[in-house]
């Protein structure tokens, strides 16, 4: 009887295991959303669409992503000493 308990607690872990191991969804990075601009305008029209389904945390750096890919590497445009002659 104990044989059986203890393959039944070991094909329930294995089983478990198996299932959860497909569950947990890839995290994206911001760095990894500015590499892949597709990825990034799906997840966005994702989030505009379902906030809720696709969670807080994962819209909050798909705007960050956003944010960083609009204003860029943050270097002000600084013009040149001497005006343009028109």
């Amino acid at each position: 009887m104990r044989n059986l308990m203890f393959s039944f607690r070991v094909f329930s872990c294995i089983v478990l295991w198996c299932i959860g191991s497909g569950a947990v969804p890839a995290t994206e990075t911001v760095e990894s959303l500015l590499a892949n601009p597709k990825r990034l305008k799906e997840l966005r029209q994702q989030c505009h669409d379902d906030w809720d389904r696709v969670g807080n945390a994962l819209c909050n750096r798909v705007g960050h992503a956003t944010t960083k890919q609009f204003l860029g590497t943050g270097t002000p445009y600084t013009p040149p000493k001497t005006p343009p002659k028109f």
